[in-house]
């Protein structure tokens, strides 16, 4: 497939524009590689590109799937290899862009054999969650200290996932990381760009980016998911993400506005923090500190970088 250009980083870094500004150049297409920017009816809290921001450049992977319909990571890395061979296939360079560490880690490591689904444990593990998700959090750390490190306690799906490994094959998902550079499968040959700000500056671009969305009607955009999923009779996992679960509490009258948008930009900053920690972890050939770059340059510079390994 040749390398694959890669822009990752921790949440509200800039990697859209640059991969739109990039494409441009390449004569690209935008892969997207976010765990909740797949779902339909949710581009303003999920920051899915709008139709200006995508600047005429063709985006894949956003706001394709039902948000009743949860998806692993080792089927997201099919659907990325089925677009990157599509967009090959007409002559264009996919580039992809997003900030889910473990979809990252499938396509750079593939995802190891051991990874199955085991429902009714999951469904035990997920009621467990329910009643005390502090005490499977333990569990975890007891486990796997390693995985528990980059995985917050809210994060009901990742917990519960790892959890659910452990039990269906009796390894922690880090034992079957380490087991799987022992025994590499297939995998993709990325050119990987991190985007790096200073705490303080990616803070109030987070700061910003929230108040933009609560503006643009994030709270009806809950409203609007909760009236289908009502009217569906099933859940929406979707709706479990963060600033959803916020806006949901304000909806029902457990925090004002204010306590809202302050949990929201709390929580956001704290995800971009164990964003920053996974990828740390992983192999990046570039780190761009945005706050030293002229970013009006960088494409090109990209671009060059492409071309020479082209």
């Amino acid at each position: 497939m040749g390398k694959i250009f890669t822009i990752i980083g921790p949440t509200a870094t800039g990697k859209t524009s640059l991969a739109v500004e990039s494409a441009k150049l390449m004569e690209g297409e935008v892969i997207g590689l976010d765990s909740r920017q797949i779902y339909k009816g949710m581009p303003l809290g999920t920051a899915q590109p709008t139709k200006n921001e995508m600047a005429g450049i063709t985006h894949h992977l956003f706001g394709f799937r039902d948000p009743s319909e949860p998806i692993s990571a080792g089927e997201y890395a099919k659907l990325v290899r089925a677009k990157i061979k599509d967009i090959q296939g007409k002559g264009k360079s996919p580039i992809i862009c997003g900030g889910a560490g473990l979809y990252y880690r499938a396509l750079s490591k593939g995802i190891f054999e051991g990874s199955v689904s085991d429902l009714p444990t999951r469904e035990r593990l997920e009621r467990a969650y329910e009643g005390d998700p502090v005490a499977l959090y333990e569990r975890l750390q007891a486990i796997d200290p390693d995985y528990a490190d980059i995985v917050h306690m809210n994060n009901k799906k990742r917990l519960v996932r790892a959890l659910e490994i452990y039990e269906a094959t009796g390894k922690t998902p880090s034992k079957h990381f380490r087991d799987q550079e022992n025994n590499p499968v297939e995998t993709l040959d990325l050119f990987t760009i991190l985007l790096n700000w200073e705490r303080s500056i990616l803070t109030q671009r987070i700061v910003q980016r929230t108040q933009k969305m609560l503006y643009n009607g994030w709270i009806e955009e809950v409203e609007t998911l909760l009236k289908k999923q009502k009217d569906k009779g099933n859940s929406f996992p979707a709706l479990n993400s963060i600033g959803y679960r916020q806006i949901q509490a304000y909806l029902n009258g457990e925090m004002t506005q204010d306590e809202m948008k302050d949990e929201i930009m709390i929580r956001t900053r704290q995800f971009s923090r164990r964003q920053v920690q996974w990828f740390k972890k992983e192999k990046i050939d570039l780190i761009v500190e945005m706050g030293n770059m002229d970013q009006q340059k960088l494409p090109e510079i990209l671009h060059c970088i492409f071309m020479a390994l082209a």
